[in-house]
């Protein structure tokens, strides 16, 4: 895992877009985003029945397993939206980037390889996308039933619940 501040020049959005000033893992936190590095699936399995995952799924995001739609995918992905649930991925292989707000409402950007878990609190603004590779295969998991509902931004989605318990805890 790397994490650091996004750089805001246009671009391929699956460049690293490196600014060169990093973030380490106690500033993701900070925002509610907690980073593991778990090579082994038995450990996985322990996290999820710590925090109550009890359903999980894989996907592959690559143009040979998504065919046609793989480019809209990625960029319906890169739109900035929130989830109502924690967002918890464990990259089996290959390598992207979650692109999270800082407190500035600044992007950092994780980039994640295989063997990285990242945690992502309900609430938070963010965003994915393959690095330049265009691929990475993801096991998702799930409190309930597997659900992915993303909520792009926009001003009323400020008023959500759980943007403002989030807002609430982790910016103020």
């Amino acid at each position: 895992m790397k994490a650091y501040y996004y750089d805001n020049l246009p671009g391929d959005q699956r460049a690293p877009h490196d600014s060169g000033r990093t973030i380490p893992a106690e500033g993701l936190s900070a925002l509610g985003v907690l980073y593991y590095y778990i090579p082994s699936l038995d450990d996985v399995n322990a996290l999820a029945s710590q925090r109550g995952y009890k359903n999980r799924d894989e996907i592959t995001v690559s143009p040979e397993k998504m065919g046609d739609i793989y480019e809209a995918k990625v960029k319906s992905f890169f739109d900035e939206h929130l989830h109502e649930d924690e967002e918890i991925r464990y990259i089996r292989d290959g390598a992207g980037y979650f692109d999270v707000r800082g407190k500035g409402d600044e992007w950092i950007r994780v980039r994640l390889e295989k063997d990285d878990l990242l945690i992502l609190p309900a609430g938070i603004y963010h965003r994915f996308t393959t690095d330049e590779s265009n691929y990475i295969q993801a096991m998702r998991l799930f409190k309930e039933e597997p659900k992915w509902t993303p909520l792009n931004r926009s001003g009323e989605l400020d008023t959500n619940p759980y943007r403002k318990e989030y807002i609430t805890q982790f910016l103020n």
